[in-house]
């Protein structure tokens, strides 16, 4: 393994390989950090706005750059963002790559990176981490660090040691790498009256700007609804993603940092109604992996049964069918694995095209009860409320039970 300090560079182990950027925080009034991607040019630029991969744009639009992995700690435990890179999916233009943490609303918090207890970025392949970074924290009054870089250097990809500070966050961050930012606000949390009708608008610009909002749904601010700004509300995803680290130190990528050989295995499903009365469950247990074309219009996409993806797990849900569904109720439960909510941090995220993604954190739990209802999504008069629930139960007939669903129950295997 390489350790280097700022300035320092090292030949990358590969065309593909993962990068993790670990943190402990020392400051409350810090909730998180957001580490982000961008694939340059020559120039230093993105070639365009798809070349930044974030929270709210998870991979490139080549696929060579995804984020797949966001575990959050509490005070004084350790927080990871991921990516995978495949660096023969690059383009040719593309000459570097920049990872970038950046704190939000740091200004009003009065809080910097000196407020960071510790910021590790590694390179990881093959079970096995080849480059580690500590950035040195300490004094760092800037809210916006560039981490590290991918760089090409006569047809050798390196990775270089940065830890530069930038002032202000990541808007401005991002702005420096040539992406246009929206500036709208982010969405209320509840529904305005329909305003009157205005002139035509006119044609939209060729390609819509990035937008950094995000709206985490909370016990104070539980619910939002989303207006479609089309036809359709096009492709709705979920994804359910959790730390996967085991009692004896395993790391959040498995075997990468060593350690246990098994963590908890949560298993992502939902109930559904549809306008026609029709009820029914989407999910690994049973086999009942749902239809996306055809009703219930909701498909589960993969059972990550052994923690091995670090993307977690995701549903996909038709919204150009959304008129058809009366509600859905997303659901998680400990499938395998000791019901320690807290160790999981788990985290389920709404991505409806056009808005802002929704986080809902299971930030609560109790160990007798292996159920947890998250969200409900409902067709209120064709929009989309969103709804934090955030409740435990022993088993999913309990839920059923509780939400006056009313489906018949048996035993089942995956």
């Amino acid at each position: 393994m390489t350790a280097l300090t700022m300035g320092g560079n090292a030949p990358l182990p590969g065309d593909d390989f993962v990068v993790s950027v670990r943190w402990k925080l020392k400051s409350p009034a810090i909730e998180e950090i957001d580490v982000s991607a961008f694939v340059l040019t020559a120039s230093g630029k993105v070639a365009s706005d798809d070349d930044m991969i974030f929270y709210g744009q998870r991979a490139d639009k080549t696929g060579a750059v995804r984020m797949t992995e966001t575990n959050r700690s509490a005070l004084g435990g350790t927080n990871e963002a991921s990516f995978e890179f495949d660096l023969r999916r690059l383009p040719s233009a593309a000459e570097k790559i920049a990872i970038t943490g950046t704190i939000n609303d740091a200004q009003t918090k009065r809080v910097s990176f000196t407020d960071v207890a510790s910021l590790v970025v590694s390179v990881m392949r093959a079970g096995g981490t080849a480059v580690t970074f500590d950035v040195p924290v300490t004094g760092m009054t800037e809210a916006a660090l560039i981490l590290g870089e991918l760089y090409k250097r006569n047809g050798q990809w390196k990775f270089r040691a940065v830890g530069q500070g930038y002032n202000g966050g990541l808007k401005p961050l991002a702005e420096g790498f040539g992406v246009k930012i929206d500036d709208a606000p982010p969405p209320s949390n509840t529904s305005t009256p329909t305003p009157p009708p205005v002139p035509p608008a006119p044609p939209p610009p060729s390609a819509a700007p990035v937008s950094l909002s995000k709206v985490t749904l909370t016990k104070a601010q539980p619910k939002i609804s989303l207006a479609k700004k089309g036809t359709s509300f096009g492709e709705i995803k979920i994804n359910l993603n959790w730390n996967k680290r085991t009692k004896s130190g395993g790391g959040v990528l498995g075997g990468l940092f060593g350690g246990g050989s098994k963590g908890v295995d949560l298993d992502l499903g939902c109930l559904f109604e549809l306008k026609d009365g029709s009820k029914g469950v989407v999910q690994a247990l049973g086999n009942v992996f749902g239809n996306f074309d055809h009703a219930p219009f909701i498909r589960l996409l993969s059972d990550d049964r052994t923690g091995a993806s670090t993307d977690g797990e995701w549903m996909r849900i038709n919204g150009s069918r959304w008129n058809d569904i009366r509600r859905i109720m997303i659901y998680t439960f400990i499938y395998d694995g000791v019901a320690n909510w807290t160790e999981t941090d788990g985290v389920v995220t709404v991505y409806v095209p056009d808005n802002a993604p929704i986080e809902v954190k299971l930030d609560e739990g109790d160990p007798s009860r292996r159920n947890c209802a998250i969200v409900l999504l409902e067709n209120v008069s064709g929009e989309i409320s969103v709804k934090r629930e955030v409740q435990y139960f022993t088993d999913t007939q309990k839920l059923d039970r509780h939400y006056d669903w009313g489906l018949r129950w048996v035993s089942g295997t995956k």
